[in-house]
């Protein structure tokens, strides 16, 4: 039996929830380059299968340069997820979430 995928690409475009920025995807897309916010919509990568879909805060940058990892924090259920910063993303916006206490 094969086990099951804990990655499946998906190639959506979308309207961002929190900002409203339209946002082409790329298939790695998981939240909006301009403020960074993403939906909990994921149980694994790409699967659509939590029921949550509660917005996810930006709440915390971790990492060095070149490489962060956003913590998104669900604002409905509280669930975090870490996810790559992307070359795309607003680096002001990701530099003021470095200044937030955790």
């Amino acid at each position: 039996m094969m086990p099951d995928k804990k990655f499946q690409r998906r190639v959506e475009d979308f309207v961002c929830e929190h900002c409203g920025a339209r946002v082409v995807g790329s298939g790695y897309t998981n939240h909006c380059p301009r403020c960074l916010w993403s939906k909990h919509v994921d149980v694994n990568p790409g699967d659509r299968a939590a029921g949550c879909g509660g917005l996810m805060e930006p709440a915390a940058l971790e990492g060095s340069t070149p490489v962060y990892d956003i913590v998104h924090r669900c604002t409905r259920c509280g669930e975090q997820r870490r996810n790559k910063a992307d070359k795309y993303d607003d680096m002001n916006v990701l530099l003021s979430i470095a200044g937030k206490a955790s």
